[in-house]
């Protein structure tokens, strides 16, 4: 098969969405990908599914309740006059008496009901919220593997880059060999460092690979080998202290909801202690109905207002309000070590940030160095003046040095990457 071949039928196995800015794949997609292939995320609008079913039930407490009775039953005595009157005939209740009534409640006014419904609210936004902080997690898992593969992928640039170089100088040793100017063993250094150096690259790739698949695990979505990834770009020049302030991780929005919550509760709570009112009728059919004298079966109905009211609760009420308060401190406790620890996070990326920036800065001043003694080796080399091993170490100390540069700024895009991610900003 020939390489255009090959090439086209890689295009074809990746998908689309799995390139952004022309060929290359960039962190954020990757992002995305794992949070909207995590099964947690459809818990969002489960939990709003459940969130509406309970709201629904506390609003129908409103509507009118029906409900529809039946007794028999026999008493051994029954309430009996004894009073004799003249051509008067008492009449006396059956032992045996039946009940049948149809019952209809409305309630007027109830103040609960409101509170009741702030709460389910809240302890949606709380719970949606919780299901947030726990999906943001899963970046630091996209970033660890993503930055592996991306610096293998800087490495085994480097690498070849060189690769093709020892192998000019080859072509050069391989001729003076066969001119007689030169021993068999200047060939077989550079044949045996260029061995060396593809094994290096087939290591790298082999870790990039692995990355690769664990990216495509987490992200759900089949991310070729050969997908070029992008650097993450940004110049992040944050502060300490302008960093310390941003407060854009879900974990807070986390924080608020519990504190509404509980705010949420304790106005229920207090109306729970208000009066209620409501309206009730009953429509029934039975002995003695509603005359205990009467010894015959009778239709009867019945209609009125009830109040209900528990003015006095013995301390319970004060004692649920201390119960929430202590709650809250809970909360501040917990949001303050949270920020503590982001603040601790913070500084350790701040800080490596501005040492691999000076590393940069002096890994350019280095490899310029290197590239100049190299050039001076090769011209040495060229003219017969210096061996093989001499012109391999050279070369080597440039891979070095340029290893060390594209690992200082795969770094310090990770670096960034962490402070934004520890943030809780987007990364670009």
């Amino acid at each position: 098969m020939k390489p255009r071949q090959i090439l086209a039928l890689v295009a074809i196995a990746v998908p689309p969405a799995a390139h952004a800015q022309g060929d290359s794949l960039r962190l954020a997609d990757v992002r995305a990908w794992t949070a909207s292939n995590d099964p947690r995320r459809a818990q969002i609008e489960l939990l709003a599914s459940q969130s509406a079913l309970r709201l629904q039930n506390i609003k129908t407490e409103m509507l009118p309740a029906f409900s529809i009775d039946g007794l028999a039953q026999y008493q051994s005595d029954v309430a009996k006059l004894n009073v004799t009157l003249p051509g008067v005939n008492l009449p006396t209740p059956k032992n045996d008496t039946y009940d049948a009534r149809f019952g209809a409640q409305q309630r007027l006014y109830d103040p609960s009901i409101r509170p009741r419904q702030a709460i389910e609210r809240a302890q949606l936004a709380e719970s949606q919220a919780r299901v947030r902080s726990a999906l943001y997690s899963l970046n630091e898992s996209a970033n660890s593997a993503f930055f592996i593969a991306l610096r293998a992928q800087f490495q085994i640039d480097e690498i070849e880059n060189t690769v093709k170089d020892l192998e000019a100088q080859l072509q050069v040793a391989s001729s003076r060999v066969k001119a007689g100017t030169a021993l068999q063993s200047e060939a077989n250094i550079l044949r045996a460092e260029i061995m060396r150096r593809r094994q290096n690259v087939s290591e790298q790739r082999s870790a990039r690979t692995a990355a690769i698949a664990v990216l495509s695990d987490i992200t759900g979505r089949e991310i070729d080998s050969l997908t070029v990834l992008a650097i993450p770009s940004g110049n992040d020049s944050l502060s300490r202290s302008v960093a310390a302030s941003i407060r854009e991780r879900p974990e807070y929005d986390q924080f608020a909801r519990t504190r509404e919550v509980l705010d949420a509760n304790a106005r229920a709570r207090s109306a729970q202690d208000k009066p209620r009112v409501s309206a009730f009728g009953r429509l029934g059919y039975g002995r003695p109905g509603l005359n205990p004298l009467n010894d015959k079966f009778d239709t009867y109905w019945l209609s009125g207002v009830q109040l209900q009211w528990t003015p006095w609760s013995w301390g319970s009420s004060a004692r649920d309000r201390q119960v929430a308060e202590l709650q809250r401190q809970i909360v501040t406790t917990e949001e303050e070590a949270f920020t503590q620890q982001i603040e601790r996070a913070v500084e350790q990326d701040i800080t490596s940030i501005e040492r691999l920036e000076r590393a940069l800065a002096e890994d350019e001043e280095i490899i310029a160095l290197r590239e100049s003694i190299l050039t001076e080796t090769r011209s040495r080399y060229r003219e017969s003046v210096i061996t093989s091993a001499d012109y391999v170490d050279r070369q080597t100390d440039v891979l070095s040095a340029r290893v060390t540069r594209a690992l200082h700024r795969v770094e310090l895009a990770q670096a960034r990457t962490h402070l934004r991610t520890t943030l809780g900003m987007e990364v670009r």
